[in-house]
């Protein structure tokens, strides 16, 4: 597999822009197909029409749950889950509850997980938790990832890509210590470049989470198969 392939493996290409259409969304999953990478991510209303344009091709079709803010309940969340399961999503970006993760209320950022997980569990999908580590201390990010592997997420994610601030090298690092290869780690927001992109991979992500995709991969000056 070479370098362009690796790396294509390794990126959820995302379009979660507000004015997102439909013709936006069948291009990003054409370019998903044509590129082979891991996934697409979508708003939760797109999921059908993904899961329709990619049945077949390998690649995962993704949503999100309590985005942006993570300030939804537990419950609120689950349906979510439950209907993007429902409509073809085999994989679910959740938002960490921010504000309760900062008010110490631990139970509820776990409640919070583990519905969600639950759901993704029961429709046999991966569910990565982003922890929107802009906002929160190193202490922080470590509670945030050790809670969310112990609810059995499959992946911490560093950020929304909406947020002050995004992915960094040391967040990687400090998150894949964290939780202790209990699981894997995400790496979103900001990320445009190979350059950045390879960096964070070598920190310990998995996978990158980018709308930058296709410019990343035509950087590195190989062609498609």
């Amino acid at each position: 597999m070479s370098p362009r392939e690796e790396l294509a493996r390794r990126i959820d290409h995302t379009n979660l822009r507000t004015d997102a259409d439909r013709h936006a969304i069948e291009r990003l999953c054409s370019e998903a197909a044509s590129w082979r990478f891991a996934g697409v991510i979508v708003f939760p209303y797109r999921v059908p029409l993904a899961a329709t344009a990619l049945r077949g091709t390998g690649v995962a079709v993704g949503t999100v749950v309590g985005f942006p803010h993570g300030a939804s309940r537990a419950e609120v969340k689950r349906a979510e889950a439950r209907d993007a399961v429902t409509a073809g999503a085999s994989e679910l970006d959740m938002v960490l509850n921010v504000g309760a993760l900062l008010s110490d209320e631990l139970d509820v950022v776990a409640l919070d997980i583990r519905a969600v997980v639950e759901e993704g569990r029961a429709g046999g999908a991966l569910v990565k938790v982003i922890l929107e580590t802009c906002y929160l201390s190193d202490d922080r990010k470590r509670i945030a990832a050790r809670i969310a592997a112990d609810e059995g997420a499959d992946f911490v994610k560093t950020s929304t890509g909406l947020g002050p601030g995004g992915a960094t090298v040391a967040d990687v690092r400090l998150l894949r210590d964290a939780v202790e290869g209990r699981c894997r780690v995400k790496a979103a927001g900001g990320i445009r470049s190979a350059k950045d992109a390879c960096a964070l991979i070598e920190a310990g992500a998995d996978r990158i989470g980018t709308s930058a995709g296709v410019q990343i991969l035509q950087s590195l000056g190989e062609q498609r198969d």
